[in-house]
C-alpha cells in the first residue's frame, strides 16, 4: 500500500512538471524565438517518461500537451473576450476544454510509446520519435485538424531547419526529437560518446543542408503589401465599407512603379457583385499603370446559394513590364465578375467560417453567429493565380499551416508564395507572430518568397530562405513595398512531400512489433 502510494504521489510530480516544461516550451516560439529550449523541455520529458508504465506515462504526455497549448494559444481567448459575448469564466473553460482535447495527442504518444516499449537508446531514439509524429500528423487532420506550434516550427532561426527543404516542418521536429533522444540516452546511460556523435552529425548535418539552394532566382519584382489597419469591430459594418475601400485605394495609389499590389483578406469586406463597378473601374486604372492587384473580397455564387472567402487578381495580370510600350496599356483581360483569375479558400476556420453543429450552436451566444461564418469550402487544389506573369500559390489566413495542401499546389513554375489574413482576431497577443513564424517555415521548405500581407500586422515579405527581409509594423495603416526574388523549380519537400518520413514511422513500428513478437516468443 505504501509502495502504491509513493508511486501515485511520484507519478503526480512528474505530471505537474511535465505541464511546466510545457509551458516553458511555448517561450521556443515566436515572439519570443529561444529555439534551445524545446530541446531542453524535450530531454526533460523524455526523462521524465523513463521507466514509466503506459497510464503514467499518458498522464505525464497529457500534462506536457496541456501547459504547451495553455500557454501556447492563450491568443485564442483574446477573440473570445473581445468578440465572443461570453462570461469571462465562458472563455476560460472553452479554452481549457481545447487545450485538454489537443493535450490528448501528446497522452496518446507517450502511451504508445510506453505501451510498445523498445528497450534500451531505441525507446528514446526511434520509438517515441515515431510515435510523435503519427499523433502530430492525427492533431493536424482529426476534425479539420489543427497543426499549430509543431516543435519544428521553434527551430526556424536553427542549425536544424536546414531539414525543412527535405523533409518539410516535421523532418524538423524529427531532429528536434532525435537531439531529445540522445540527450537523454546520454544521460541515463553514463554513455557519451555515441549520444555526442549523434548529436553533432543531426546538427551539423542540419547546418550543411541550410547552405544548399534547390531553387533558382527570376528577375525581381517590386511588391506592395497593404496593412489597411481596419478596426475588427467596424469591418462589416456597412457604413464603413466604402471608407475602408477607398483607404486601401489610397494607400496603394500613393506607392509608385509597383508591379503587384496585395490587400489582405476580405480587405473588400463586402459580396463582389456589389462592387463590381469599382473592381472594374479599377482594373482599367491598374491597366493603365501597368500594374497587378491581388485582393480578398467575398464571392457569393448566387445560382447555387453558396459563399466562398475568396481572392480575386486584377489589372495588369497576364503582360509582364519589359513587353509593354510605354505608351501603351497592359492588354490582359478585363476583369468580369466570375473571372478565372481567383482562388477559393479551401481549409474554413470552425467558428470563425463555418459552425459545426450550428442550429444547435449558432443560438447559445454571439461567438457562434460571427459574421461571415457560412462559407463553403474551395476545392483542395486549384490553379495558381497569376500577376505580372508571376504564378503565385494562394493560402488565406491558417491555410498557410496546411503544408500538404499547400504542396499540391505548388509547381515548379510556381515563382512566388501568397499568404492572405486577418489576425485583427488576436490583437497584441502572441497570435500573429506564431502565425507569421509558420509562413516562414513555409518559404524555407518550397524555397520560394512568401508574401503575408494582413489587416493589422504582421505583414511582411519573407525570402526563400525563411528569413524576415521586410516587415510592416503591427496597427499602422502602411503600404510595405520591396524588391521580391521570384523563384522556380521544386525543393525535395515539394516533390515528394512527408512520404520518406511516413515511410520511416512505418519502418519504425514494424521493427517494434518484430521485436516484441520476438521477445514473446522466448
Amino acid at each position: 500500500m505504501g509502495r502504491t502510494v509513493l508511486l501515485i504521489a511520484s507519478t503526480w510530480r512528474k505530471a505537474l512538471l511535465a505541464f511546466v516544461l510545457g509551458g516553458v516550451t511555448h517561450f521556443a516560439f515566436a515572439p519570443y524565438s529561444l529555439w534551445p529550449l524545446a530541446l531542453l523541455t524535450l530531454t526533460g520529458l523524455f526523462l521524465l517518461l523513463n521507466k514509466l508504465g503506459p497510464k503514467a506515462a499518458a498522464g505525464v504526455g497529457f500534462s506536457y500537451g496541456f501547459g504547451l497549448f495553455a500557454f501556447g494559444i492563450s491568443w485564442i481567448q483574446v477573440s473570445m473576450a473581445q468578440f465572443g459575448g461570453m462570461p469571462t469564466a465562458v472563455n476560460w473553460l472553452l479554452m481549457g476544454l481545447l487545450s485538454a482535447y489537443l493535450a490528448l495527442f501528446f497522452a496518446l504518444t507517450t502511451y504508445t510509446a510506453a505501451r510498445l516499449n523498445l528497450a534500451g537508446p531505441w525507446q528514446q531514439l526511434l520509438l517515441l520519435p515515431a510515435c510523435w509524429l503519427l499523433f502530430d500528423w492525427a492533431r493536424g487532420h482529426i476534425m479539420t485538424g489543427f497543426p499549430w506550434l509543431w516543435m519544428g516550427y521553434s527551430q526556424i532561426d536553427s542549425p536544424l531547419s536546414g531539414y525543412a527543404p527535405i523533409f518539410g516542418v516535421q523532418g524538423v521536429t524529427l531532429a528536434c526529437l532525435l537531439i531529445a533522444g540522445s540527450i537523454t540516452w546520454a544521460w541515463q546511460s553514463k554513455t557519451y560518446i555515441m549520444p555526442l556523435l549523434v548529436c553533432v552529425a543531426v546538427f551539423g548535418l542540419g547546418a550543411g543542408l541550410n547552405t544548399m539552394t534547390f531553387t533558382q532566382p527570376q528577375p525581381t519584382q517590386k511588391v506592395a503589401l497593404v496593412q489597411g489597419n481596419i478596426e475588427q469591430k467596424i469591418k462589416w459594418e456597412d457604413e464603413h465599407l466604402w471608407p475602408s475601400i477607398f483607404k486601401y485605394y489610397d494607400l496603394s495609389q500613393a506607392v509608385k512603379d509597383v508591379d503587384i499590389v496585395i490587400w489582405p483578406e476580405s480587405a473588400i469586406a463586402a459580396f463582389e457583385f456589389q462592387v463590381e463597378a469599382f473592381l472594374q473601374k479599377f482594373d482599367n486604372t491598374l491597366k493603365q499603370q501597368n500594374t497587378a492587384l491581388i485582393t480578398g473580397v467575398i464571392n457569393y455564387d448566387r445560382s447555387e446559394k453558396r459563399y466562398y472567402n475568396t481572392l480575386i487578381g486584377i489589372g495588369a495580370i497576364e503582360i509582364d513590364k519589359t513587353e509593354v510600350s510605354e505608351n501603351q496599356s497592359n492588354q490582359s483581360s478585363p476583369y468580369f465578375l466570375g473571372h478565372d483569375n481567383r482562388y477559393f479558400k479551401h481549409h474554413l476556420l470552425p467558428i470563425g467560417e463555418f459552425v459545426p453543429f450550428e442550429t444547435i450552436l449558432r443560438p447559445l451566444a454571439p461567438y457562434f453567429n460571427l459574421p461571415m461564418s457560412s462559407f463553403n469550402r474551395g476545392d483542395y487544389v486549384q490553379p495558381n493565380m497569376t500577376a505580372k506573369g508571376q504564378t503565385l500559390a494562394p493560402a488565406i489566413c491558417y491555410e498557410i499551416a496546411y503544408s500538404e495542401q499547400l504542396r499540391k499546389n505548388i509547381g515548379s513554375d510556381t515563382s512566388m508564395i501568397l499568404t492572405v489574413s486577418n489576425d485583427a482576431w488576436f490583437g497584441t497577443s502572441i497570435g500573429p507572430h506564431q502565425h507569421l513564424e509558420i509562413a516562414q517555415m513555409r518559404a524555407l521548405e518550397f524555397g520560394k518568397p512568401v508574401l503575408r500581407a494582413t489587416n493589422t500586422g504582421v505583414t511582411a515579405f519573407i525570402d526563400q530562405q525563411g528569413q524576415l527581409a521586410a516587415v510592416a509594423p503591427q496597427f499602422e495603416d502602411i503600404a510595405l513595398t520591396h524588391q521580391v526574388t521570384p523563384m522556380l523549380g521544386q525543393t525535395p519537400y515539394n516533390r515528394f512531400g512527408s512520404w520518406p518520413l511516413i515511410f520511416w514511422v512505418i519502418g519504425v513500428l514494424m521493427f517494434t512489433l518484430i521485436i516484441r513478437r520476438k521477445k514473446a516468443a522466448i
